[in-house]
């Protein structure tokens, strides 16, 4: 184990040991009242209440629902940013918990409430060991990770400054990971995520005289299996990518063919070079439809968040300290062509997200899923792995 002074791996045990079971109430509170994205008002409360026992300086009402808290420690050094996200889906929870969401259509079932949670656990382990840190700490509670703008509008209104921020560390839970066991992923971890709208223009018409109509359904039909085509044919294979069509509309009634089909869809891509192949192969496909298939095209074509890079700056360092907490616990895996806003951080520094095991024994559990129940012992876990990442980074 580490020679560090004062035993850092008993203390943040000590001292996890002796706030779990408030955490636990603390997540439970918070589960049964979900609030969605930029509407997290009760629970920046309970996150600026906690904050201000722990007696640690925060500001509030950052991007509507933020709040960042600072922790300095006993001699200079870097910042290092720890975020966790705090909104909850629109989903009606059908779990039957005692602590189940009380209000219908909406639930914490990504888990953000065990993510705030604990990192207001890590807040109360790293108040008690600041003088040990060199550098400070930034806590960061964001808004509307769900709806994929809560990270932009805090950076908007100044969260990398004052004080300027060095490294920033994620987290996750993973119920597809055991409880007990972490999990990490060097590079990009996470997909940039665009999403595309298509006008598909024809003109309308009898669906008995077809011949006297131009039919968007079926030029639509034709560039839906088009799109295919580009991972398939245009990216390089070695680059994970993901063009998907999930929505598609037009028409009335049987016998008429529309004016007009509109179809959506998501573009996910690890590398650069496979998001811009992407977004001009889906353009020009659309661009053609006009010659081979008489119908004209209006594509709305908008780029979201950047891939999630892993900086092995924050990466290694974090999963040292993982591993002497706790053991051999972290392993490594493959990216997910999932996509969150944690990735605009990695942009402006070096970053990296830890995933923290939440699976339950016995259980298969998903995110986004109504009926999902994250084991709640990883709270405890992630607060030492996270403190103790903290120490190593800024020891």
């Amino acid at each position: 184990m580490s020679s560090r002074p004062n035993d850092p791996q008993t203390a943040i045990r000590a001292i996890t040991a002796r706030i779990e079971p408030e955490l636990i109430e603390i997540r439970r509170d918070i589960h049964a009242h979900p609030e969605l994205a930029f509407e997290e008002v009760r629970t920046a409360g309970v996150v600026a209440r906690e904050l201000a026992k722990l007696g640690i300086p925060h500001q509030t009402g950052i991007a509507r629902t933020g709040i960042v808290g600072l922790i300095e420690g006993g001699r200079p050094g870097p910042v290092l940013a720890i975020r966790a996200d705090m909104d909850a889906l629109p989903i009606h929870e059908q779990t039957g918990l005692p602590f189940a969401s009380t209000i219908d259509g909406k639930m914490h079932a990504c888990g953000h409430d065990i993510h705030t949670t604990t990192l207001l656990g890590v807040a109360a382990v790293l108040k008690e060991l600041a003088p040990q840190l060199a550098g400070t700490v930034k806590l960061v509670f964001q808004p509307a990770e769900e709806a994929i703008g809560g990270m932009q509008a805090m950076i908007e209104e100044g969260l990398m400054e004052g004080p300027a921020i060095d490294m920033a560390l994620g987290f996750h839970n993973h119920p597809n990971t055991p409880v007990g066991s972490f999990d990490y992923t060097r590079g990009p971890g996470l997909a940039a995520a665009d999403e595309f709208t298509v006008t598909v223009h024809g003109k309308s018409g009898h669906a008995a005289h077809p011949y006297s109509a131009v039919d968007p359904i079926v030029a639509a039909a034709h560039l839906i299996t088009q799109l295919q085509t580009v991972v398939s044919r245009e990216v390089n294979p070695m680059h994970p990518a993901v063009v998907t069509v999930g929505a598609i509309h037009g028409g009335e009634a049987c016998n008429i063919i529309p004016d007009s089909v509109t179809f959506r869809g998501t573009v996910r891509t690890l590398h650069a070079a496979a998001r811009d192949t992407a977004e001009e192969a889906i353009k020009r496909l659309c661009a053609g439809a006009l010659d081979g298939l008489r119908v004209r095209c209006d594509v709305n074509y908008r780029r979201g968040v950047p891939a999630l890079i892993n900086d092995d700056k924050v990466l290694d360092p974090t999963i040292a300290a993982v591993r002497r907490q706790f053991g051999d616990v972290a392993h490594e895996k493959g990216p997910s062509m999932g996509a969150e806003d944690f990735a605009l951080m990695s942009q402006l520094v070096p970053s990296f997200q830890l995933g923290i095991g939440s699976g339950a024994p016995g259980r298969d559990d998903k995110l986004h899923n109504s009926a999902y129940q994250p084991d709640e012992a990883c709270i405890g876990l992630g607060v030492q792995a996270l403190s103790r990442a903290a120490l190593e980074i800024l020891g």
